[in-house]
């Protein structure tokens, strides 16, 4: 049993891209746009975005790092040794990712399969629970 955990930490996982959030922005974009243009029209700039991004950012859990690419070129990696806590806001309904390094703390839209991205950390990079309550 020791082996095929070994081997799932080893190999690499590209987290499936996700449209919800940005869909559901560009919706709210869209609705707003029908009461105020000026109110929706910033809605609707950024579910385009999301949407790019999601579209064209990859996200690489290796047995150390996470990395983000887009295309084959890596645009910043994060090594898991530097992580402080991680944490899915909202896990029911999953819109941002949060992780605390040692030096900074980073907020990520879920543009990504939350499933993959919680099993995969898990695997890799334990969330250890404070005292704290969350």
């Amino acid at each position: 049993m020791a082996v095929s955990q070994v081997s799932k930490l080893d190999s690499t996982v590209v987290l499936t891209p996700r449209y919800w959030v940005p869909l559901g922005v560009a919706i709210s974009g869209i609705l707003l746009t029908r009461i105020n243009l000026w109110v929706g029209l910033p809605f609707l700039v950024l579910g385009s975005f999301l949407g790019f991004q999601a579209a064209t950012v990859q996200i690489r859990l290796t047995a150390t790092t996470f990395e983000l690419y887009r295309g084959e070129q890596q645009l910043r990696q994060f090594p898991y040794a530097e992580w402080q806590d991680w944490l899915i806001l909202l896990p029911p309904v999953p819109i941002l990712f949060y992780f605390k390094e040692a030096k900074s703390i980073h907020f990520m839209p879920m543009l990504f399969d939350a499933r993959m991205l919680r099993s995969g950390l898990q695997e890799r990079c334990p969330r250890v629970l404070s005292n704290q309550t969350r």
